[in-house]
């Protein structure tokens, strides 16, 4: 299975009581369908997956299943704090036709956790998965980041097909395509460092700005594909901007956001989280103003 090109990480809709939006998530991939993104990514960190119950997370995956034009490529996130329901949900997610399943580091126990917890963990999963198993370092969220050695450790094992590296660390994609094996698929989880991250060897990205942006991620893949380069790091600039004030300052309220001004369905984060505040919305409108603009121009 061939793990390439650009992968939104997908965002969790809801309607004005609080409960998830399904009509309105499919009326998402729907339009996503007509561009040029790989596939999907489902109830990852972006799709507030620790703020939804299990119910919940299988109707979201049956949803985008449903509606997903077939030659799309759906990931399900299923990583969770113990390795048992880890492999719960992983089978569970094959079950409803997913093709990988995308497997976030367990990190609540973080002071009693090392390298050999986390090898044993993911060849666990990998050895009980139905599907192929990405895993997932994102350290932001967890305080956790998979180091070259285990990674490497991991990409030994037959289902283990890749790794969503959201670390930022351009030294660690490069160390690791260069010591695994060549099935082993590199993806980086940012879309400020997609074309450097292309540069040393990814083969694509799964990204939160995906969900507002798709079509700017595909052009920036596309161009350094084609051998672009030049325009591609003219993009590549622009989108680090736009990664910074949407998501770095502002998180999964300014990704909402962003996506209600291009006309998805965005709305507001669950509780604990927040809303944007009117200056924060202001500043991310006019950002997206100048990119529609400069495009405009182009």
């Amino acid at each position: 299975m061939e793990f390439r090109g650009i992968f939104p990480a997908l965002t969790t809709p809801y309607e004005a009581d609080g409960e998830v939006s399904l009509a309105g998530l499919k009326e998402n991939i729907r339009r996503y369908n007509k561009t040029g993104l790989a596939g999907y990514v489902v109830i990852g960190s972006t799709g507030e997956s620790v703020l939804l119950g299990r119910e919940e997370a299988d109707a979201i995956l049956a949803a985008v299943k449903e509606v997903a034009a077939p030659e799309k490529l759906l990931i399900a996130g299923t990583g969770a704090e113990s390795t048992s329901e880890t492999m719960a949900r992983t089978k569970r997610a094959a079950t409803l036709g997913y093709q990988a399943a995308l497997v976030k580091t367990p990190y609540y126990y973080k002071p009693s956790y090392h390298a050999e917890n986390y090898i044993r963990h993911f060849r666990a999963v990998a050895d009980a998965s139905p599907i192929p198993v990405l895993l997932y370092s994102v350290p932001v969220f967890t305080g956790v980041t998979l180091e070259t050695p285990e990674i490497l450790a991991l990409a030994e094992h037959p289902n283990i097909a890749g790794i969503k590296d959201s670390s930022g660390s351009i030294q660690r994609i490069g160390e690791v395509v260069a010591g695994a094996p060549a099935k082993f698929h590199v993806l980086t989880g940012g879309a400020a460092v997609l074309y450097p991250a292309l540069a040393v060897g990814a083969k694509g990205a799964i990204l939160a700005l995906a969900s507002a942006l798709p079509e700017k991620l595909v052009e920036l893949y596309d161009l350094f594909i084609q051998g672009k380069h030049a325009q591609a790091k003219d993009l590549q600039l622009a989108l680090a901007g736009a990664s910074k004030r949407i998501l770095t300052e502002n998180g999964i309220a300014g990704l909402k956001y962003a996506m209600d001004l291009r006309n998805y369905h965005g709305g507001v984060p669950r509780l604990p989280l927040l809303p944007l505040t009117e200056d924060k919305e202001r500043q991310i409108a006019a950002l997206l103003a100048q990119h529609e603009s400069s495009a405009a121009r182009v």
